[in-house]
């Protein structure tokens, strides 16, 4: 029997010629990623890492420091990076959301294993490189180490296959699964996209459906290797060898589900879970208070190149606040060349440095009781932006943008142009 693209990976980080479900295997990781929060933690104990050149610290959650306990944790993540010579620190100035910030840095490379504490870790997987979320002791473990352990799961193949309606985009796929198959679908499992759309999408959709695809339970997810993938490493910053991975004709899947995006429409998830999706044509005309359009799931220059389209020329509504926030300086720094930090200015929207902050209700977006908020991140569990009176709901860029104009969930197929 062959091997998925996970047990490939598995097998080679833990040196071994194969692995199969059941197993459980002690693996070295490439690289371990730290966000800021994983120093409001006392790391003071750790006395040695493993090699400071695969340690990556990054300030997003809440960057700058919104208050004093934060400020002490980005000190102390200052001071451990000079204590122990790692210069993969990107503070202040020069921050990102961690999983965008790491793709253009070029730390995800096919074949690759990553380590996170971040849930959202599976981003990678766009990347053909394997990651899912650590816990915090498990993570200082592999700083100290360089080794971590999973267990070798069953695997679930989805081939998405159909050309992609007018306004719909990655984001609404992935809802649309969730929807349909519930949020522990891939519970303890691992998985794999194929299928000639998902040849179609840029890595950035990649990235959304693979970010999102813990939202089903998934561990690893992973997409094969492509020319779209070889360009964009061509621009990452950082080089280096890397071995893409491919699943064997015979490899071993659990379950195969087909998905036609042909007559998937717009998708909005309801309060308070993401697999409580419904087509935007059942949930137009609630109104919102405020719509939030970046996070790890949807804040790159492709979401905020969709934004711009809809809102040039147009303004948020009088009863909305509109918050944008590119994932990293870079993305920033392209939306500006390209126009559309004017355009969301012009429309009355705010936008932020690059930050998880709204994303997750630690800053700059905090709803308070009773709001309702559209947002393009990837997760609307009761309390996630702020009070837990507050009411969440999800959907894609394109329909964000829509209804950041109109005051209310809108179709953004009522906008019209494709994408």
């Amino acid at each position: 029997m062959g091997l998925t693209m996970s047990e490939k990976i598995l097998a080679k980080h833990a040196g071994l010629a194969k692995v199969a479900p059941g197993d459980i295997v002690t693996v070295k990781a490439d690289y371990a990623i730290m966000p800021d929060l994983a120093f409001t933690e006392k790391l003071g104990e750790l006395q040695r890492v493993w090699d400071p050149e695969r340690i990556i610290i990054v300030f997003d959650h809440i960057a700058p420091a919104a208050n004093v306990a934060l400020a002490e944790a980005h000190k102390s993540a200052r001071e451990f990076a000079r204590k122990f010579g790692i210069r993969h620190l990107y503070d202040v100035g020069r921050q990102g959301v961690a999983h965008e910030l790491a793709a253009e840095k070029g730390f995800f490379k096919p074949g690759g294993l990553i380590a996170c504490p971040d849930s959202h870790t599976a981003t990678c997987g766009a990347f053909n490189c394997a990651g899912r979320g650590l816990g915090l002791p498990e993570m200082l473990y592999v700083m100290a180490t360089g080794e971590t352990w999973f267990p070798v799961c069953e695997n679930l193949l989805f081939e998405i296959k159909g050309k992609m309606p007018q306004m719909v985009m990655s984001k609404d796929v992935i809802l649309h699964i969730a929807g349909k198959y519930g949020v522990d679908f891939a519970l303890n499992k691992n998985v794999e996209f194929t299928g000639p759309t998902v040849k179609e999408w840029s890595v950035s959709s990649r990235m959304t459906v693979a970010n999102m695809c813990v939202e089903i339970g998934a561990e690893f997810v992973l997409f094969e290797a492509d020319e779209k993938l070889l360009a964009y490493l061509e621009g990452a910053e950082a080089k280096g060898p890397f071995e893409p991975v491919a699943p064997d004709r015979d490899a071993n899947y659990s379950d195969k589900i087909e998905v036609d995006v042909t007559t998937i429409e717009p998708q909005v998830a309801l309060p308070h879970s993401p697999g409580n999706s419904r087509p935007v044509s059942e949930v137009e005309g609630v109104e919102v208070d405020q719509v939030f359009i970046g996070s790890c799931c949807n804040g790159r220059f492709e979401d905020l190149e969709v934004a711009a389209r809809i809102l040039r020329g147009r303004r948020v509504h009088p009863n909305v606040r509109l918050i944008v926030t590119p994932a990293t300086q870079r993305v920033c720094r392209e939306a500006l060349r390209a126009g559309f930090i004017d355009i969301f200015l012009e429309a009355g929207a705010c936008v932020t440095n690059p930050t998880c902050g709204a994303c997750y209700g630690g800053h700059m977006g905090v709803l308070a009781s009773g709001e309702r908020c559209l947002s393009t991140a990837n997760r609307n569990f009761q309390g996630r932006m702020g009070s837990r009176d507050a009411l969440i709901y999800l959907a894609s860029p394109a329909t964000a943008a829509a209804s950041a104009v109109t005051g209310r969930i809108t179709d953004p197929r009522r906008f019209g142009g494709a994408m």
